[in-house]
Formats: structure tokens, C-alpha cells, sequence
């Protein structure tokens, strides 16, 4: 059956799939997205960055829906630049997950996003650093009690085998029922808002947006893209995604992430609405 583009709403994860963190997003993935959506296709992003750092790397790349940032925490209109819905952490129980972590790993690196996704680094390390000039963020250095309220996410930075030790210790402590744990890259570690994430934001955009889940389809490449591959209508993993995730999508993509797997992607929807 021929696709209509105009029915076709495309959720796609950033670090590692539409773009590496150093190179920025391929020519050929802007060349393309730019193409489905002049021909009525609908492209956003979900991801795990923060406004500031999603509209660093876009550039003048345009999305045609409200994005998903800070791992479901904050929907947002690119188009209006504005907060849709943010979902926030109870401080308190952040606050003791994060001195407890702090004092098991001295070395760990902390950053509390708060608001609009702002940055507040409360305990720096090369991580943190890296992690403010390859997202091209702006941050604030400050001690937890200056973080202003409103926190949609903690991050944890450092090496894979410290952050592997943080997931592992933080499933043998009880922070409170407010808050769970989701490993978003082999670098980081975060503390979520409880019953929040990709897969619940896409239910709740589409809802917004009177879209059928069934019209979704999700491209993402880590285990914290699972749920929201699973909640949406298609899904598509990048061939540098780990096997698990390669299993659980409905498509693997030839190419990898720096090689244009999204343009790759979005060109063959383009070929299935042009077909004779």
C-alpha cells in the first residue's frame, strides 16, 4: 500500500542515531529530513538532551512537531519556544540519592537540570565538561541547595566502569518511590521522575496532537529508546545499536549512525509515498 507522508509521524533519538555527539548530524540526514518534511512528513526528536542543548545541535534544521527532551521530563515547542508539560523530581528524595552517590564515588561527576531543562553542575568532573562542550550547553556551578526547584532530571558522568558500579549500587538503595534510575548511555546515569520517560511522552503528545500511536514510528539506537520503540506504531533500530535493541525493533537500518542511518531511513518512507 502506498504511504501517505502526511500520516507519517517520525520520533527520532539524537546521540548515537541521528547524530554523534563530536560530528554533529550528517549532511545527508539533513538533506533528507528536510525532504520528507517539505513533502508533508512530520519529524521531531526524543531524546535525552535538554532544549538548549537539542536547538544547539539542529542548527537551522527545522522539526514539524513538539520534541521530546530530557527523556520525557519536558515537552517542548520548538516552534514557540515553549514548555508543553514538564514532569519534576521530588527534591528531597533526589537530594539523598544524589549525597549518598556522591559519597560512595567521590569522583562522580552531577548535574541537576531544572526548569526549561537549565543546567546546574553541582559537582564537576572531565565528564561534566565534556558533556557541556559536545552538547554545546552553558551551565551553572553551584552547591545542590542553589539549584532552583523544579528539577526534570539528575545526571551522573563518568567512566562506563564507575557509572556501571552507580546503576548496580543505586538498585540496592530505596530513594523513595518518586524517582527511578535509567542508564542513558555508558557514561551517564540518571534519576527520572517515576512513571515518566520517552514512551509515556509519546502517548501524551500524541494525545495532544490527536495522533494515532499506530502512525508513530521511533528510531533509536540504546537500551533507554526500548520503551518508547515498543510504545509506537514502528520502530527502527540503527545497526550500531546493541543486539538486544536490534532485536526488539521491527527494522534495522543498513547504515550506522555517522553514515546516515535516519537519511537512509526517511528516503526509503519517501520511496513507498512516490511509488507508482
Amino acid at each position: 500500500m502506498k504511504r501517505n507522508l502526511k500520516q507519517t509521524f517520525v520520533f527520532c533519538d539524537m546521540d548515537n542515531t541521528l547524530l554523534a555527539a563530536k560530528e554533529g548530524i550528517p549532511d545527508c540526514n539533513r538533506t533528507v529530513i528536510q525532504l520528507f518534511t517539505g513533502m508533508g512528513g512530520r519529524f521531531t526528536v526524543a531524546s535525552g538532551r535538554p532544549p538548549q542543548s537539542v536547538r544547539a545541535a539542529l542548527g537551522d534544521l527545522k522539526l514539524s512537531l513538539p520534541a521530546i527532551c530530557c527523556n520525557g521530563s519536558l515537552l517542548y515547542d520548538f516552534s514557540n519556544d515553549r514548555v508543553l508539560r514538564s514532569a519534576a523530581l521530588d527534591r528531597g528524595q533526589a537530594t539523598a540519592a544524589m549525597r549518598d552517590l556522591a559519597e560512595k564515588f567521590p569522583r562522580i561527576g552531577i548535574e541537576v537540570m531544572a526548569g526549561a531543562g537549565e543546567l546546574y553542575v553541582v559537582r564537576a568532573n572531565p565528564y561534566t565538561h565534556a558533556h557541556q562542550v559536545d552538547e554545546q550547553m552553558s551551565g551553572v556551578a553551584c552547591p545542590v541547595e542553589s539549584v532552583p526547584d523544579g528539577w526534570v532530571k539528575v545526571v551522573f558522568a563518568g567512566d562506563p566502569e564507575t557509572i556501571r558500579k552507580v546503576g548496580q549500587y543505586a538498585k540496592t538503595r530505596y530513594y523513595g518511590q518518586d524517582n527511578y534510575f535509567l542508564a542513558t548511555n555508558g557514561i551517564y546515569e540518571e534519576i527520572m521522575p517515576a512513571g515518566v520517560g520517552k514512551a509515556s511522552a509519546l502517548r501524551e503528545l500524541c494525545a495532544m496532537l490527536g495522533v494515532p500511536l499506530q502512525q508513530t514510528i521511533v528510531l533509536g539506537d540504546y537500551y533507554n529508546d526500548l520503551e518508547i520503540m515498543q510504545a509506537a506504531g514502528y520502530s527502527v533500530a540503527v545497526s550500531n545499536a546493541p543486539p538486544e535493541v536490534k532485536a526488539a525493533a521491527d527494522e534495522v537500518t543498513n547504515c550506522t549512525c555517522t553514515d546516515g542511518a535516519v537519511g537512509e531511513y526517511l528516503y526509503k518512507l519517501i520511496e513507498e509515498a512516490t511509488a507508482l
